[in-house]
């Protein structure tokens, strides 16, 4: 299995941090378990793949700037420094192989929520020509609807003055 993306938005970072174990697009009615407004992306990374994706939107070419993120979980002022701390880590370790969370900056949930929606055609299918996509050969149908679904899920949080997170597991 690859890894997993969920997009969410919470009201601040302690709530995008709760029961960091379980994903955020998922809707169950399980006892203790918080629900969140999320989109179940796959192996959309925010760096790589739904950078390309803020790029298109916004006009210029990819760089590893587009997105600005935020390491919230596991929190970075615990994570090993040494090879024998790395080492060290148990096997179940969240440093290791998740779950992480990251935040997303305000420009990045701005840029999805203010794009125009007789753009997302577009979008969807300059989306599906990059590189990332070509081993999977992935849908602009199915890119046009998680497009959708990201821009919704960003205009309600720019709505809700909240932020977009990124929850992570390998």
């Amino acid at each position: 299995m690859g890894v997993l993306y969920d997009y969410y938005r919470a009201a601040d970072c302690e709530a995008a941090i709760v029961s960091p174990d379980f994903g955020r697009a998922e809707v169950r009615d399980l006892p203790d378990r918080p629900v969140f407004d999320g989109v179940d992306a796959k192996g959309i990374d925010p760096t790589v793949i739904l950078a390309r994706l803020i790029g298109f939107i916004r006009g210029v070419p990819w760089s590893s700037d587009l997105v600005d993120v935020v390491t919230l979980y596991p929190p970075p002022e615990g994570a090993p420094t040494t090879d024998e701390e790395w080492d060290a880590l148990p096997e179940d370790s969240p440093y290791l192989d998740g779950p992480g969370i990251e935040e997303l900056s305000t420009s990045v949930r701005d840029t999805l929520a203010d794009v125009d929606d007789e753009r997302l055609p577009e979008l969807a299918r300059q989306w599906t020509g990059i590189e990332e996509f070509r081993i999977g050969h992935v849908d602009s149908d199915y890119l046009l609807s998680l497009i959708e679904s990201l821009v919704g899920l960003a205009r309600r949080a720019k709505k809700e003055d909240q932020l977009l997170y990124c929850w992570v597991c390998a």
